[in-house]
């Protein structure tokens, strides 16, 4: 796995491997409005995770999930914040996502 200076880095990156689409995280699923696409946690793994903290500004802090969904055919990214600034989502969702980050760490 890589090392990044910043968000905007490894966003820059993982688009150039192909990780185009952006998702955000909606209670029960993924959604990306680019290509009105849902998918459901048993429709994508998480390929690669990178977290960033800011220790002057925890409000900035985020992590970044490189999707990628065999059966949509399709690749992208999830941007998350961390403690209090993270994403309503589902349970399940969230029991997938958090797997990955703390298999990161």
């Amino acid at each position: 796995m890589k090392n990044y200076e910043s968000l905007a880095d490894a966003l820059d990156d993982l688009r150039k491997r192909g990780y185009e689409a952006d998702f955000e995280t909606q209670s029960p699923c993924l959604y990306c409005s680019d290509l009105d696409l849902r998918l459901i946690e048993e429709e994508f793994q998480v390929d690669e995770v990178y977290r960033f903290e800011d220790d002057s500004s925890p409000d900035s802090n985020a992590v970044v999930y490189a999707i990628s969904s065999s059966s949509a055919g399709i690749k992208g990214t999830i941007i998350d914040g961390l403690g209090t600034s993270s994403g309503s989502i589902s349970f399940e969702m969230t029991k997938k996502l958090q797997y990955h980050l703390v298999s990161a760490l």
